[in-house]
Order: C-alpha cells, then structure tokens, then sequence
C-alpha cells in the first residue's frame, strides 16, 4: 500500500516533466519531486530547456529550507546522470544534500548513464527505488530512450491522404500542392514537428511542394531540415536551400558545406546510413514526411516507431498513392472533419 500512495508523486513528476516538451530535445524530459519525513512536498522541479538545469537541479533550488532535505526522498521520472556534460552531476548533487532515498521511473539508457548513477547513489548509502509508474514513463521519453537503446532516432512517419487512398492530386486536378489538412490538424502536425529533431522529406516532395518546414504554427525550436536527393536534382532556389535554416542534404554525389546547407555523400542513402548519421549528431527523434517513395521505403525496412496518418473527406480520383497499411491503428481521433489515425510499431 505504501508504493500505491506514492505514486502520486511520481505523477506529479511526470505532470512536471511534459511542461519540457519540444524544449529540451535531445535531452529527455524530466521532472522530480522533493517529500521530507513527514510527507509534506518541500520540492518540485523540471527540465526546463536543453543546457539548463536539470530536474533534480530545479527540485533542490525550490526547498527554501534546506536542512530539511536531510531525509527526504526524491521522485524522479528518469535515473540521475552520473556525468558532466553542460551541468554536473545530477546523482552527486542528491548525495551532497543528503536526501535518503531516490525513487526512479526508468533507467536511463544512455551510455554515459545506464545504471551508473543508481550506482553511485547506492554506494554512498541512499536507498534506490526503480520502476515506480515504469511503463509511463517510458513513454513520456519513448523517443529519447528508443534512440539509446536502437542506436538511430525515434522515427514517425507523417503523411495525410485523400479520403480514396492519395497523397496528391493529378496534374490536371487544379490544385498544387494538395492541401488536405484543416487549420487545426496543421497545428496539431507543427506540435509533432516541435517535438522532433528533424523533418525528413524527399527531393521529390521539395520540387513539388518547396516547403520551408517549420513549426510556425506552434510554439517551439525548428527541426534540422533533411533531404533526401540522392542526384541533387532539387532546384537551387529551394528554401530550405536559401532561407539560411540549418539543412542537410545526404546525396550519393558529393561532401560540401555551402552557407547553412550541409551536403553528406553517403554509399547509397538508404535509410540505415542517414539515421546513423542523424545519430551520430545528436539528433534522437525525426519526422519522416515524405513523398511517397521515402515512407515506402521506411515501411519496407520496417524503420518506424509511429505513423501519424490523416486522412481528409475529399477525393482525387488519381494521383500519388498513399501507402497501404496492413494493420489497425493503435488510435482513432476525429477532429473536425479529418480522421487522425496512430499506429505504433
């Protein structure tokens, strides 16, 4: 019964952690809450930006008496690092305040972590907890965790259809690019986008759409911008060539950097080399939006860990096909007149 009545703190953690969203990337979100002896929260905090102060950090700064963190117990929704990158270590700090017992969600798998923060916290005595509300919070980072645990980023694959099964429209439908998704569905889409590291499309989306992929209808950083062109045959006066905006380009052709766009030669650009190098610099969750050719390839290689799919009440009778799906979504939303189905992996 003791654990069941925690888990409100624990809760309360994870309520903390979210208000990171689309801030702290590549960085987990994380939140801790500070109990004393006699169950009172003299403590609460959250990772609140990348490079700032972690939650353990934020949790211990907001006790206005500190000699009441002597016997105290921390939630923590993930295990304290044990290492110095742009702040110190949050499992060195817990210990130097004395607090008697930390609580964990989930271990963290990164490699400079894993279990050694646990570790040093047992070994200079405070008793260790770990798995308290594991399963939420593990998926409040799904993200970050597949990332260091897969060794690629978490991979979503966006794409909104015509209500009869098409990308976009024939070239005599009148309308170019096809727009199917409701002011509100954007919205909704550009919160995904400020959740991600990067925004993957194909060089045939960019000839066709030229878009500037961005999270301008919602609050938040912008994604790297990666291509796909395998030739380089997107035009020259592309935006995500000419805005200035970080991009990359991995094509099979040359290694060049040229103002803000970074051009990577890769063997073949198949999806395991760009993920690898996306991984390689820091990046631990990509929006995959298309064009068609790009998602059916992420299906093929099975490279996904979610698919976001809208599908709109109008019909094309022709044009690109939208990929085929084989499975029941894992989520159902209707909002306004589009349906907005989710599929885990």
């Amino acid at each position: 019964m003791m654990k069941r009545s925690e888990e409100k703190y624990m809760r309360r953690a994870l309520q903390l952690a979210r208000q990171g969203a689309g801030r702290v990337s590549p960085n987990p979100m994380v939140g801790a809450v500070i109990v004393d002896d006699a169950g009172r929260v003299i403590g609460e905090g959250w990772h609140r930006r990348y490079g700032e102060g972690h939650a353990e950090v934020n949790a211990v700064a907001s006790v206005s008496n500190r000699s009441l963190l002597r016997g105290s117990t921390i939630y923590v929704t993930l295990e304290p690092c044990s290492h110095y990158g742009k702040t110190p270590p949050c499992a060195r700090l817990l210990i130097d305040v004395g607090v008697k017992r930390v609580v964990v969600g989930v271990l963290d798998p990164f490699p400079k972590v894993s279990g050694r923060g646990v570790a040093m916290l047992r070994e200079a005595g405070i008793e260790v907890e770990v798995g308290m509300l594991e399963h939420e919070c593990r998926r409040l980072n799904r993200r970050f965790l597949t990332a260091h645990t897969a060794g690629r980023p978490w991979v979503q694959l966006k794409w909104a259809e015509t209500c009869d099964g098409y990308l976009s429209a024939p070239a005599d439908f009148g309308e170019n690019p096809l727009h199917l998704s409701s002011a509100v569905t954007m919205r909704l889409m550009h919160r995904e986008r400020a959740m991600c590291d990067a925004i993957v499309v194909g060089a045939c989306t960019v000839r066709a759409d030229n878009p500037s992929l961005t999270t301008r209808y919602w609050p938040g950083r912008n994604p790297l911008r990666v291509v796909l062109d395998r030739r380089l045959s997107m035009p020259l006066d592309s935006t995500l060539l000419t805005d200035g905006a970080p991009t990359v380009v991995y094509n099979e052709v040359k290694n060049d950097r040229q103002g803000s766009v970074d051009y990577v030669r890769l063997p073949s650009c198949s999806p395991d080399e760009w993920l690898k190098d996306l991984y390689s610099r820091g990046v631990t969750a990509v929006m995959v939006e298309g064009g068609g050719n790009v998602l059916a390839q992420m299906l093929e290689a099975g490279l996904w860990d979610e698919i976001r799919r809208e599908i709109a009440p109008r019909a094309t009778h022709g044009g690109v096909p939208a990929p085929q799906l084989s499975f029941k979504p894992s989520i159902v939303e209707i909002v306004g007149k589009n349906t907005i189905e989710i599929y885990h992996h």
